[in-house]
């Protein structure tokens, strides 16, 4: 194999489909001590998704989430 196909695709946050507890708290400007918290509290929300034993955020979902909350 040469160099190109072992070379990582790189999406932009803003296009990702699920984010990191790390990338979310980045692109929605809230707290990865707060992210945790709804994660905890909320452990069958739609936004989220478990892949292993890691949890990932659906951006999407959660922006709703976000645009019809009052207080996070």
């Amino acid at each position: 194999m040469n160099e190109k196909e072992h070379e990582e695709i790189k999406v932009p946050i803003s296009e990702s489909y699920t984010l990191s507890i790390e990338e979310a708290a980045e692109y929605f400007g809230i707290g990865q001590t707060r992210l945790r918290r709804l994660i905890k509290l909320n452990p069958g929300a739609d936004y989220l998704i478990s892949i292993g034993n890691r949890t990932r955020i659906k951006r999407i979902k959660f922006e709703h989430f976000i645009d019809s909350a009052s207080v996070l």
